[in-house]
């Protein structure tokens, strides 16, 4: 969505999520919480090797690269950060079903053992 505004309800669902301290903001916090992880939201001007370690990261996840870093600045609050994840609940249902087209990886179920060699 780089440079364009987020359609109201997914811009009221995100302020809920900022109210109710869903947030997960930065790489290192959305490592840290994984049991508590519904998605991880990256931004489209994220460097290709942060991209890369996100997905690897999240394998188990789903990631979503939508907005730029300065539409986070903008909606949550927050400078320079490029990766926010979301606690599940409710509200990161709602925002996730509203972003999915944007979901650039396919989460691999935690129960299947498909660490293959690539």
């Amino acid at each position: 969505m780089s440079g364009e505004n987020p359609t109201p309800l997914v811009e009221q669902l995100l302020t809920l999520a900022l109210e109710s301290k869903l947030l997960l903001i930065g790489r290192e916090a959305v490592r840290k919480n994984k049991s508590h992880l519904h998605f991880v939201l990256i931004t489209t001007d994220i460097i290709a090797k942060h991209r890369e370690e996100v997905l690897a990261e999240n394998k188990h996840y789903p990631v979503v690269q939508h907005f730029t870093a300065a539409d986070f600045e903008r909606l949550f609050k927050i400078e320079g950060a490029k990766t926010v994840g979301f606690a599940k609940s409710e509200i990161a249902k709602s925002i996730y079903a509203e972003l999915k087209m944007y979901r650039i990886n396919a989460p691999m179920h935690p129960s299947k053992k498909s660490d293959a060699p690539k």
